[in-house]
């Protein structure tokens, strides 16, 4: 029986890994833009919750399109629809960079939701297929480290780059999806789709999924993640530093590099932690820790205060989305295919990217950054009070592992 296909000590797939460094390419793209993508539509003479539309568009069309990218990825196959999501991405982000209209901005970034669509369900989709049981945790963190290292990388870089102006950095980032799809392409095994439909698991219905308690609780705690961590976090924290700090691109560059940072940090642990303790303590102890740093982050009146509680709130963060995801492959399993199950998961967190820098933008126009930064501490509460009557996941995977025979685990 050789080490790597041992139940006791399993280790991450080559195909995870090819999507680990395409992930990071993505992110550091992306890094380059997050600082300056509100501060650009702001600059098209439009209102703060027009601003935050801008970065809700991206996820309402994500929202639209996840049950469709699902038949997709059913319909074509993994690979190829995550290439041509990455493409997708690739051509609308790079065509922000000459945009002359502020209506061209939001139809670019919703192009670019759907292509985002479509390699995010792919990539869910392997990652829950490609993952033995007892490691999930682990693979989650992997590939989310990726995205975080980029995001640290990304916002410095930019920040080095400020002399370029706005569009230049869009740009950048349209060569990096573009470059991100071409290591997937060389290193990603082909497959032929014929023969993945003649081994196709039978699916798991969201009917089904949704009669679990943990699962209707992750699907809260995604919502509440999102609408903090990728909507609010991204929309209004630059224009908070912009509107407070001397030199507001900086600042906020700083703020988003330490929150990936702090997250980082964290992930080389929560994965195993997940694997370990569980999955519920981790999103519990995440979100407590989300709702206190972010729901005070509008108090900060100096640029070290703003990093400081950055890096706390991206390293609460970081306990969050492996447990989450590991959630979500617990339910579904390896003997069956949930693309339905997945797409829902994606859906809710979309809803909370949508909802959370409209509404906090609107916020901080009519009442000021410490009313609109508080109102995310109460929505993570929601994620916590579900989690509070949830299940723990992962011992029914335990108990199936010790019931499994020692001659299945043979090669």
């Amino acid at each position: 029986m050789s080490t790597q296909n041992s139940p006791q000590n399993p280790t991450i797939p080559r195909e995870i890994w090819v999507m680990v460094t395409a992930a990071f390419i993505i992110a550091l793209g992306y890094g380059l833009i997050a600082p300056l993508l509100p501060q650009f539509i702001v600059s098209f003479d439009v209102s703060m919750a027009a601003a935050g539309m801008v970065i809700s568009v991206f996820s309402a069309t994500r929202l639209i399109f996840a049950p469709s990218a699902g038949a997709l990825v059913d319909r074509i196959g993994n690979r190829k629809i995550y290439l041509i999501g990455l493409l997708t991405v690739a051509t609308a982000t790079g065509a922000v960079s000459v945009a002359q209209e502020y209506w061209q901005v939001v139809a670019l970034r919703g192009l670019a939701g759907l292509g985002s669509t479509m390699f995010t369900v792919s990539a869910m989709g392997l990652i829950v297929k490609l993952s033995p049981p007892t490691i999930r945790g682990k693979c989650s963190a992997t590939y989310a480290t990726a995205f975080l290292l980029g995001n640290v990388v990304g916002p410095v870089l930019g920040a080095s780059l400020s002399f370029l102006g706005f569009r230049w950095p869009f740009f950048i980032y349209g060569v990096a999806v573009a470059i991100a799809a071409c290591v997937v392409w060389a290193l990603m095994p082909k497959v032929d789709h014929a023969e993945e439909v003649a081994h196709e698991l039978p699916h798991m219905h969201l009917k089904e999924a949704w009669q679990d308690v943990a699962f209707r609780a992750v699907l809260t705690s995604n919502f509440a993640q999102c609408w903090i961590n990728l909507g609010v976090r991204v929309s209004v924290l630059p224009l908070f530093a912009a509107s407070v700090f001397h030199n507001g691109a900086a600042a906020a560059g700083f703020a988003l590099a330490v929150f990936a940072a702090g997250n980082a940090a964290v992930l080389q642990f929560s994965g195993r932690w997940a694997d370990t303790y569980g999955r519920r303590p981790l999103v519990m102890i995440g979100l407590t820790g989300t709702a206190v740093f972010m729901g005070v982050l509008g108090f900060a009146d100096s640029v070290w205060s703003l990093i400081l509680v950055s890096a706390l709130a991206g390293a609460s963060s970081g306990l969050i989305n492996p447990a989450q995801q590991a959630v979500v492959a617990d339910v579904v399993g390896n003997k069956r295919s949930g693309g339905q199950v997945l797409s829902a998961f994606q859906m809710g967190g979309d809803l909370g990217q949508i909802c959370g820098p409209i509404l906090v933008g609107f916020l901080a126009d009519v009442y000021g950054f410490k009313v609109a930064f508080a109102i995310c501490g109460v929505v993570a509460l929601m994620g916590i009070i579900a989690w509070a009557f949830a299940r723990e996941t992962l011992k029914s995977h335990r108990a199936i592992i010790r019931r499994i025979p020692k001659d299945e685990h043979k090669d």
